[in-house]
């Protein structure tokens, strides 16, 4: 059953990966190294979070090292810039619940401003979330962009033979 879980995450991560390709309109060798990408990437945030118990920060820097080291290694297979791969690669796994419960608690903020009680609760709910998804949005940048300062030379000449 966990063997299932976690294959049914990287696949959804995978199509969504795809989609979100698709808007930046990749090279069609890219799409299988972005849904690679994705797959692998939100499986090991996934597999980090449920079974080992680590924060979703932590993993989803995790998760960004796998995704930046791994279009570092399949751009060179496909001549494609690590930007194409991973970008679209790491945007299933930005925190949408954070952000949705962030905005709605600013909102309730702003219709609360006569009621310090209500006020004081949406400020603090909307203090925690904005930290959550700023935080992981961070931590997925730096883990996906690391490889590229660890390897500079490896990590622009991806396209050339």
């Amino acid at each position: 059953m966990i063997a299932l879980d976690i294959l049914t995450d990287g696949f959804f991560a995978a199509v969504a990966g795809i989609g979100f390709g698709a808007i930046s309109d990749p090279p069609l060798r890219a799409f299988k190294m972005i849904a690679i990408l994705a797959a692998l990437g939100h499986a090991c945030r996934f597999c980090l979070m449920t079974y080992l118990g680590v924060d979703i920060a932590t993993a989803s820097l995790f998760a960004g090292l796998v995704i930046g080291f791994g279009s570092l290694w399949l751009g060179k297979k496909v001549y494609c810039p690590m930007t194409v791969l991973y970008i679209p690669a790491l945007l299933p796994m930005i925190p949408g619940k954070f952000a949705y419960n962030m905005v709605f608690s600013l909102i309730m903020c702003l219709q609360n401003v006569n009621d310090p009680e209500n006020l004081d609760k949406f400020m603090s709910i909307f203090f925690s979330n904005t930290m959550v998804a700023s935080t992981v949005i961070f931590m997925l940048a730096v883990g996906a962009t690391f490889p590229m300062f660890l390897f500079p030379h490896r990590a622009f000449s991806l396209t050339r033979h």
